[in-house]
């Protein structure tokens, strides 16, 4: 097996994984938002988890191994941004926050249906569906918006108008970004009661309904 189904890394040029109809936990984050340090020892960490991996002749046990590496090298990921002591934390203007949740809502029903998200200081997650992007019913035919375009939509429009709410040019957002696919619901409800609780375990808040910048669709 030359190319396995998962990625550990926040990804840019390769290509994303997006089965029809999938619900997708997407995080992004702001532009050096995790000290090159801190981003070099991730990125030898999963380059040497998936050497390992491929060494695995069984592939099921491969792929029980993969996702339990994928969730815990995401663990290191999210708890380096929620630890950083540096780095730009923009998302912590409520003018900027608010530009980006109105691009997330904006976006709602038209190429997506949005489930939750949270805007933390100094990044961004999300779970989202993406819809089918013509009406013709046939659920074996339709091609649905990609998550590519989606992303670059979003990050775009809300980097244009934070820069200029900041009086600054240049990147806004990381390039890269980490999505996951849903795959049941039992794991949707755990990645949205992650979602929501991100800035109780950050330590801002107590109580999740207290973060200013959190939202579900259904609790």
């Amino acid at each position: 097996m030359n190319k396995l189904t998962y990625k550990l890394r926040y990804r840019r040029h390769l290509p994303h994984i997006q089965p029809p109809g999938a619900t997708l936990f997407v995080t992004f984050r702001l532009a050096g938002s995790i000290p090159q340090p801190v981003l070099q020892q991730l990125l030898a960490e999963a380059e040497q988890i998936d050497k390992t991996l491929r060494t695995m002749a069984n592939a099921a046990e491969r792929a029980q191994q993969a996702a339990l590496e994928q969730r815990r090298m995401f663990g290191k990921w999210d708890g380096a941004l929620d630890t950083a002591n540096s780095g730009p934390f923009w998302l912590r203007q409520k003018e900027i926050a608010r530009i980006v949740v109105d691009e997330m809502h904006r976006q709602d029903n038209q190429t997506y249906s949005l489930d939750a998200f949270c805007v933390m200081p100094n990044h961004v997650h999300m779970v989202f569906t993406p819809l089918p992007a013509n009406n013709n019913g046939d659920n074996q035919t339709e091609r649905y918006h990609a998550l590519s375009r989606i992303m670059q939509a979003l990050k775009g429009r809300s980097a244009i108008q934070a820069n200029a709410q900041l009086g600054r040019e240049g990147q806004f957002w990381q390039h890269e970004s980490y999505d996951h696919v849903i795959r049941d619901e039992d794991e949707w409800r755990r990645i949205v009661e992650y979602v929501l609780h991100n800035p109780v375990k950050a330590g801002l808040v107590n109580d999740w309904e207290d973060w200013p910048w959190t939202y579900c669709k259904s609790t």
